[in-house]
């Protein structure tokens, strides 16, 4: 069974799509927030397998819910579902750390489509947002490695500059040492470096502090 955490701030979306999905056999909607601020709050303590996020919410958006969770729990899979489909929302949304991103014009089976594929693994994007990015990667000249830097990951890259361990970064950040270990794994991947120190000296030729 698959627990579902859905996130709206409209309450007949959240009868609608939950009652489709609770009528699934694979899927069990275990909670409802109406805002990013309960999104947080439930998704850290019930550690659903999937959380489906709406981005527009009162007291803190989507984006920001998204990044909060995953910030703290990095195994966390989120699903977008939303009506927007600009730039400042689509690839926000994603660099915070959301697995899929859906469409409210998508059918209810379509989202549990969905659900199962991101359980499963799999990233599911809208045909339109996966045009966004296709054209964003041929508009222009290849994009600095620490450009897919998250604004977290630049906070503890910044960090590490200064010599900080791991623990001295989780304390200063107020973030669990796992969650640090995850991210300056994430820092060497994307800067394509094998080590701290190399990290440290990308930092220092990029100029970055």
């Amino acid at each position: 069974m698959i627990s579902v955490l859905f996130a709206d701030d409209h309450e007949m979306v959240r009868i609608g799509v939950s009652a489709y999905l609770s009528a699934q056999p694979d899927i069990d909607v275990i909670a409802e927030a109406d805002d990013g601020t309960d999104a947080v709050d439930l998704a850290l303590e019930l550690k659903p397998d999937i959380i489906l996020m709406d981005l527009v919410m009162k007291r803190m958006d989507g984006i920001e819910a998204t990044r909060r969770i995953v910030e703290k729990w990095p195994e966390a899979k989120v699903i977008i579902v939303t009506s927007f489909l600009d730039d400042e929302k689509v690839y926000p949304a994603l660099e915070a750390g959301a697995t899929s991103y859906m469409l409210k014009t998508s059918k209810a089976s379509e989202i549990a489509k969905a659900i199962r594929a991101t359980y499963n693994g799999q990233s599911i994007l809208e045909p339109e947002v996966t045009g966004k990015i296709m054209s964003k990667m041929r508009s222009g000249k290849t994009p600095a490695l620490h450009e897919q830097l998250t604004e977290r990951e630049i906070e503890v890259l910044r960090l590490m500059t200064e010599g900080k361990t791991n623990q001295e970064i989780a304390s200063e950040l107020f973030i669990a040492l796992k969650t640090v270990k995850v991210h300056v794994s994430n820092i060497l991947s994307k800067l394509e470096v094998h080590d701290r120190t190399q990290a440290v000296i990308y930092a220092f030729n990029e100029k970055l502090y």
